[in-house]
């Protein structure tokens, strides 16, 4: 039963839609919005995806606005790749604690000290990082980007349990690890998924590698966001336990409705994804607020990072690269 709040909160919501319709015209604007956003940003985006997908993809269309549902970081790809587009984050606080844990000083300081080592920079990183590094990676294509490069030693920031991962899969590299992590995925750990493996006996047990390793060990399979698309969908089995940011149930249900899908803990949410809401669409598009922007020297330097990561997977930038 719907009680009169709900009732009250679906038709403003609605009401906020079709605004949002209006306003997209308006300002002949698309909206993207991350796999871990909230249900109802999921349900108005034009495109939804992983990051730099989203990026990407923001490229092959006519928009003039890109209105970026997802943290800073992001928005700042979707800048570098598209210059000649405005981009907005509807929420300039939406940051990310994980890109927050390297700057550019303290990335040269560790160039310093290994410097003959290349630099990988996860994309989960801001701009003037991407800038000091040698080549951009995804969480899906860091092992075969860290295959490419010749270098023996790599300096792989900012998250620690992706590099740890790299490193059990490319033996013969020596990986630097940056004591960086995901806040959301560490809070993952081996007890829930445990707990979840013996009340959801023949469930499978999908991981983000940004988990901890005692959690990647304990899973059938390991993956991005996107991946997990593609897995769940060939996957025979009927349910899956999925060990990453809780936004992902929505369009995994919503895509494999004869499939069930469970958390291993309820603390699988990122406080900054869900500061986007559909008031804050709507506000963004209505007074084109907040842009932004990377111009200048940081902007080359990072988008050669991009390009070169690009190159060494045999991606083209238009592409559609539904697997970050």
């Amino acid at each position: 039963m719907v009680d009169i709040k709900d009732k009250g909160d679906q038709k403003y919501n609605e009401t906020l839609k079709k605004k949002i319709e209006k306003l997209k015209v308006k300002r002949n604007a698309v909206i993207i919005a991350h796999n871990y956003q909230r249900d109802e940003i999921q349900e108005i985006a034009d495109i939804s995806g992983d990051s730099l997908a989203l990026s990407q993809a923001a490229v092959r269309t006519d928009a003039d606005v890109i209105v970026f549902c997802g943290v800073q970081f992001m928005a700042e790809s979707a800048s570098i790749l598209n210059p000649d587009k405005k981009v907005l984050l509807p929420v300039i606080e939406a940051g990310c604690p994980l890109a927050d844990m390297i700057t550019p000083e303290k990335l040269r300081a560790k160039k310093k000290q290994y410097p003959g080592a290349a630099v990988v920079c996860y994309v989960n990183s801001s701009a003037e990082v991407k800038a000091e590094s040698d080549i951009a990676c995804t969480s899906s294509n860091a092992v075969e980007i860290v295959k490419s490069l010749k270098e023996k030693d790599i300096i792989f920031v900012p998250d620690r349990n992706l590099g740890r991962y790299v490193q059990s899969q490319v033996p013969d590299k020596n990986i630097i690890l940056w004591e960086g992590f995901c806040p959301t995925h560490i809070r993952v750990q081996e007890e829930d998924v445990l707990r979840a493996k013996d009340i959801h006996k023949d469930a499978e047990v999908i991981a983000h590698p940004e988990c901890n390793p005692e959690v990647l060990a304990l899973s059938d399979h390991i993956c991005s966001t996107g991946g997990m698309f593609t897995y769940v969908r060939q996957s025979r089995s009927k349910e899956f336990i999925i060990a990453t940011e809780s936004g992902m149930l929505y369009k995994l249900q919503k895509d494999n409705p004869d499939k069930r899908f469970y958390l291993p803990t309820p603390h699988l949410v990122c406080a900054n994804m869900k500061l986007i809401t559909l008031g804050w669409v709507a506000h963004s598009l209505e007074n084109m607020v907040y842009e932004v922007k990377v111009s200048g020297e940081v902007r080359d330097r990072a988008k050669k990072a991009l390009d070169r990561m690009l190159a060494a997977t045999g991606e083209k930038q238009g592409a559609a690269m539904a697997g970050y």
